[in-house]
């Protein structure tokens, strides 16, 4: 690349760093903003300084808010009574297009992985467990991966709240094994949200 001028390598090695973004992605991407309207990139620079500022972590329920609590948790239309258990914030935007759930969240943010270091400590599990016991749900949905990490981090969940008296369901067919909920089209995740099973 040292045919471009520094400031244009730079920014190509920064879109590089981008999850999906390749060298020969970065490049083209560069070459548009290098020939985009001033406005265009102004925004695009706006846009990125205020998700950094102002997207924090609800308080409820640990998904992405840019006030106190997410859009979710504030809305009285919600059932509060459903808490549905996802590792992250994509996959509760998977299940929200299904439009199969209109309970509730908690979201882990993160799976149990021994192998990679990650613990119960690591995740959101103590703060679901104080949720449960301060009442208020009648029931638990566990919507985590088919995969081993998904499995063992429902596993230990239900686990934890079984001094509890509230049904504990796990989300059903449809997901495949080793499938990531973000991944699944939303006929398949309604499916699967509408024949969850008792566990």
């Amino acid at each position: 690349m040292q045919y471009y001028p520094e400031s244009m390598n730079r920014l190509i090695r920064s879109l590089c760093r981008l999850p999906g973004i390749g060298a020969k992605s970065a490049e083209r991407l560069a070459l548009h903003l290098l020939q985009a309207p001033d406005a265009e990139v102004s925004l695009l620079a706006k846009n990125i300084g205020e998700l950094k500022q102002q997207v924090r972590i609800c308080a409820t329920c640990f998904s992405l808010s840019d006030i106190k609590e997410c859009r979710i948790c504030r809305d009285p239309g919600r059932d509060a009574g459903l808490v549905c258990v996802v590792e992250s914030p994509t996959d509760m935007t998977a299940i929200e297009k299904s439009g199969a759930y209109k309970g509730v969240y908690h979201i882990l943010q993160g799976l149990l992985s021994p192998m990679d270091g990650i613990g119960p400590a690591d995740i959101r599990i103590a703060e679901l467990v104080k949720r449960v016991a301060a009442g208020g749900f009648r029931e638990v949905i566990i919507a985590t991966a088919t995969n081993i990490e998904g499995e063992a981090t429902a596993a230990y969940i239900m686990n934890r709240l079984k001094p509890y008296t509230i049904k504990i369901t796990r989300i059903a067919s449809g997901v495949p094994m080793g499938g990531e909920l973000r991944y699944v089209d939303q006929v398949t995740l309604k499916k699967a949200m509408e024949a969850r099973y008792d566990v």
